[in-house]
């Protein structure tokens, strides 16, 4: 995406699925309306992002088997599954069942590192292994080889009358390994997902490492996947709020919740140094404008836009039918009938 003229070829959007704690159904039913919606409005993909023991979606993989019957063309992803949270086989299995029953649809986004507040979840998570837990990317690389079908037992044939045993990952899916990503804020991430051959999601949250301009910052990690994996996808997520239909009630909320995020965009926060990336409000053209203007917005040809977090069913229809309707189209891209 170097210049306008060059047209957006994927349009997808995240969300994390917000639900009241009296009510848990209604929220999980507005989040598979919102992904029946997007099919409708022609975008390329929809991704549910975890939030484990908070009031988000702590289970995509259920969420998006349910998706997968309620859709037909839409592509479903995950960005992204903390693998610490998982076992890698078992975590195998079930992607594996969703990406079968959605017909070859399903698009998982891992991460690795040790889980939030690991201090305070480490023995109800792992309570006999924590200390031994590897969160490394060979955590990674052990759930990859699962998915491409690497032997995940010594045993197989018939065993009895009527049992059949497997040595690999039943079902096998296959294509799905060309469709894994690797979600990721340092440099050295997007490296490693270039070099193991997964696809490469990049937020709106990077780490601080050669600048202090997250634009910048976030082209050079784009670019050092592109260099490692020439032929891998990349997918650039920042957070965008068009107001095209908005009421002023709306506009005045968007505005208020992207000036409230504001103050941490403007340097590196926490030990981590990470940086965020400001939200885009305004207009479908102004937003098109300033994704043309942004250096990490440049280097890709798919983007999946973040909704914003906490704001209502009709608030997420507004911002989906003008991402779709508007901003997507000032970017070039094709709604898919």
């Amino acid at each position: 995406m170097p210049a306008p003229g060059v047209p957006l070829q994927k349009l997808g959007f995240l969300t994390i699925g917000v639900f009241d704690d009296a009510d848990p159904r209604a929220g999980h039913e507005t989040t598979l309306r919102v992904i029946e919606l997007g099919e409708e409005l022609g975008f390329d993909s929809a991704w549910l992002r975890h939030r484990h023991l908070q009031f988000g979606i702590s289970s995509p993989v259920a969420v998006l088997a349910a998706a997968t019957q309620r859709t037909t063309r839409i592509e479903l992803g995950t960005a992204v599954t903390p693998l610490a949270w998982e076992n890698p086989l078992r975590l195998a299995e079930d992607l594996a069942t969703v990406d079968v029953l959605s017909g070859g649809r399903l698009n998982p986004g891992v991460s690795v590192g040790p889980p939030m507040h690991w201090d305070d979840v480490k023995a109800a998570l792992y309570p006999d292994t924590a200390d031994v837990e590897d969160f490394s990317y060979e955590r990674v690389a052990r759930f990859v080889r699962f998915v491409d079908g690497a032997p995940a037992s010594g045993f197989r044939g018939k065993e009895g009358v009527v049992e059949e045993w497997s040595d690999r990952v039943q079902p096998h899916a296959a294509g799905l390994r060309s469709r894994l990503w690797y979600g990721g804020a340092s440099l050295r991430s997007a490296q490693w997902a270039g070099e193991n051959g997964l696809n490469f999601l990049t937020s709106s949250v990077v780490k601080a490492e050669v600048t202090e301009d997250f634009a910048t910052e976030q082209a050079g990690q784009v670019q050092a996947f592109k260099a490692a994996h020439p032929a891998g996808r990349v997918s650039q997520g920042l957070v965008v709020t068009p107001t095209d239909s908005a009421t002023p009630a709306q506009r005045a909320k968007y505005e208020a919740y992207a000036a409230e995020r504001t103050p941490r965009t403007r340097s590196p926060q926490g030990p981590g140094r990470l940086m965020f990336a400001a939200d885009l409000v305004g207009t479908g053209e102004q937003i098109a404008e300033q994704l043309y203007a942004h250096a990490g917005f440049r280097e890709v040809e798919e983007v999946v836009f973040a909704l914003p977090f906490s704001f209502e069913p009709e608030d997420y229809v507004q911002i989906l039918t003008d991402i779709a309707g508007t901003l997507g189209p000032a970017l070039g891209w094709t709604p898919t009938a």
